[in-house]
């Protein structure tokens, strides 16, 4: 996992060696004052050398700007190299995410996903700017403050790193502690902006059946989950924080005690153990860095763990071999075809199911929930993959096929419409990227919504709101036409598609639909049994597989279960 998160800095490697070099320099900087001081006391002072003193002192002032300088430079192109990782980070999690099948959204709340991407990599983001930084300056302080102690006095600098194996020691064991409650705390706050993102999206609905006291108080709960989590997190965190401040401390303690007793007897001078003093804080600081790193480590890397969860998610998989889908007439059909989820109830959902469309007819699906239709309308552009048996188009296996091709040739409107916070116009052209206006007018007319746009005050630069909040349901239902008018697919599934609409506003967009349908192969969902009375095949399906199939007249005159759900509808 170190290599995986070092590779992200390649991109970046000029600014990070700049950022390096400027720590470098200042590491050194910082040494040379307890060696001008030891100088200042030990010669300059007693024996009243008045030049040697200012000149020192200019030198250490000059230190001084060279230090304000290079801290600019580390701060801000230090900075800057976190924030491009994380930027980085982000984008190729975004990519990934993409590509993820449906299954991961099924188990994963859109929250915590959202969790991942962007708070556990705002922490990926701080340990890639401090983390390699204050390691490196902390090395440097730690190597040279040790040399130059030497120099002064052995023998005290080998009591005093007589202490260190047992400050590693409690540093290493209380290490995997502190890694665990930090990946709960992020889990748990991943569930608390799953619930913000849900209650947030879902707003109008608890206002309608007076509902704010419940959301609250199922905010409240995961958040004090959160807040014991994260408290047990600190509990941990100060363990270790109090530990190693103790120990710098306690180092403190033997320098001035051993260097008190070895000034007593005359093992060292004045302006020396002013010196070793001076020095002990320079090599205690890279003690109390490296405490401070160990925080920003375990939050970091829980964030990053969490971002390789997602990436090492597999993704939609492909077949080596998989050619494009060309010259498509739309002839689909279902070779005992059987799938069931992966996740919540392990029911067959299709079984062995064996079903012939022609290309440039309609089919329509009928029955009752959960008998599967939705399923084999999410089947077709391979949103799931079958447990058994094959689906092919124009004689292809659709898992022999690259998915952009297959998906390329199918449009799908259906009753839960999602419009993308942005402008009427950009969300038609989701039908067609590349589409010029005039296209996307055209689209529009086809669809009976150019009138009603053209009365807006912004006209197709209206803004939608988020899911289309700002506009009515019929107004939505043709704007996600529109999107497949200008797709232009040779595939078409309407699935449940005016269900959620008047008679009136269902009667305009029907003809809408007709117009779209027409010299394409189809495939309607509906519950409303008029809207497909017209449909070249009617197929009744339920949880035991296909009951019945036929056109109307046919299914009317078997007098079976289309004949009872058209009588129960129409009496």
């Amino acid at each position: 996992m170190i290599r995986r998160f070092i590779s992200y800095y390649k991109p970046h490697k000029k600014l990070f060696f700049l950022d390096m070099v400027c720590a470098f320099i200042v590491a050194v900087c910082d040494l040379f004052y307890p060696m001008i001081a030891r100088d200042i006391i030990n010669e300059y002072v007693p024996n009243q050398l008045i030049r040697p003193l200012v000149v020192w002192s200019l030198v250490l002032l000059a230190i001084y700007i060279v230090k304000l300088i290079l801290n600019y430079v580390i701060t801000y192109y230090g900075h800057i190299v976190g924030i491009r990782i994380q930027a980085d980070m982000r984008r190729d999690m975004f990519v990934h995410l993409q590509k993820l099948p449906f299954t991961y959204y099924d188990d994963n709340k859109s929250g915590a996903i959202m969790s991942r991407l962007i708070n556990d990599l705002f922490e990926v983001s701080e340990l890639a700017h401090h983390g390699p930084e204050d390691l490196f300056l902390s090395a440097i302080m730690f190597v040279g403050s040790f040399v130059f102690l030497l120099t002064i006095n052995v023998y005290l600098s080998l009591i005093l790193f007589a202490f260190l194996p047992l400050i590693m020691f409690f540093t290493i064991k209380m290490r995997l502690s502190l890694k665990n409650a930090f990946k709960k705390s992020k889990e748990q706050l991943a569930e608390v902006n799953a619930d913000i993102e849900t209650s947030v999206s879902g707003i109008r609905v608890s206002r309608a059946y007076t509902s704010e006291e419940h959301e609250t108080r199922k905010f409240e709960h995961e958040n004090d989950k959160f807040k014991a989590i994260r408290a047990v997190a600190m509990k941990e965190m100060g363990k270790f924080h109090s530990v190693m401040t103790f120990s710098t401390d306690f180092l403190y303690f033997v320098v001035l005690l051993g260097g008190g007793l070895f000034f007593y007897y005359g093992m060292i001078d004045i302006g020396d153990f002013a010196a070793f003093i001076l020095f002990i804080s320079m090599f205690l600081n890279p003690i109390k860095r490296f405490i401070a790193l160990f925080e920003q480590l375990q939050e970091g890397m829980t964030g990053f763990a969490r971002f390789c969860e997602v990436m090492d998610t597999p993704i939609e998989p492909e077949s080596p071999n998989a050619v494009e889908l060309t010259d498509v007439k739309g002839h689909i059909i279902f070779d005992d075809a059987t799938f069931r989820y992966d996740s919540g109830s392990r029911r067959i959902v299709i079984n062995h199911l064996n079903m012939d469309i022609p290309s440039g007819k309609k089919l329509a699906l009928v029955g009752p929930s959960g008998g599967g239709k939705t399923t084999i309308c999410n089947l077709i552009p391979r949103f799931y993959e079958l447990k058994g048996g094959r689906i092919t188009v124009d004689g292809h296996d659709i898992t022999s096929l690259t998915r952009h091709s297959l998906r390329s040739n199918i449009g799908i409107v259906s009753q839960d419409v999602y419009l993308f916070n942005g402008t009427i116009k950009e969300n038609i052209a989701y039908g067609d990227l590349d589409a010029t206006d005039e296209e996307i007018i055209e689209a529009a007319k086809k669809a009976n919504i150019h009138d009603y746009i053209m009365s807006l005050e912004n006209g197709y630069d209206t803004d939608v709101g988020e899911r289309g909040v700002k506009l009515s349901g019929g107004q939505k239902q043709r704007i996600s036409i529109a999107r497949v008018f200008l797709k232009n697919p040779s595939i078409l599934i309407l699935d449940e598609a005016t269900s959620a609409l008047d008679n009136a506003t269902e009667m305009q967009i029907q003809s809408a639909l007709d117009e779209l349908a027409y010299g394409r192969t189809v495939i309607v969902v509906a519950h409303r049994l008029s809207t497909v009375k017209n449909a070249d095949e009617i197929v009744v399906i339920d949880a035991s597989g296909v009951k019945e199939r036929g056109t109307h007249d046919q299914l009317m005159a078997l007098n079976g279960e289309y004949s009872k759900l058209y009588s129960y509808q129409f009496r």
